[in-house]
């Protein structure tokens, strides 16, 4: 397994293939992902534990709570963020290899876009 350290918590990559991978994402109470898309990653994740607060669209236009046990499929292309607002959260993610494609809109960590 492989840890990837992160502004708002980390990554624990277990699975990394040229057709697949497989992480766990644990995000710190607080803690936002940038508002983002992919060009070609397609993921599906399972909330593990905590409640994510899933948004969708550039606004957001759409905020989707979501709970231990509850998945969510975002197709490439689609703008989303992940935030842990009323806790930490930890949740499982399967994607397609494309780990790296990642274009940033939004960042409260000043990352570049």
């Amino acid at each position: 397994m492989r840890i990837v350290q992160k502004p708002w918590g980390y990554e624990e990559i277990w699975a990394e293939t040229d057709r697949y991978a497989g992480k766990f994402l644990i995000i710190h109470q607080g803690g936002k992902l940038s508002r983002q898309y992919h060009e070609r990653k397609d993921e599906s994740i399972c909330v593990l534990e905590g409640v994510l607060t899933l948004e969708l669209g550039r606004g957001p236009d759409e905020v989707r709570l979501l709970a231990p046990g509850e998945t969510y499929h975002i197709l490439a292309g689609t703008v989303h963020r992940f935030c842990a607002e009323s806790g930490p959260v930890r949740l499982a993610e399967v994607s397609t290899p494309e780990l790296h494609d990642i274009v940033r809109l939004e960042d409260i960590y000043a990352r570049v876009p």
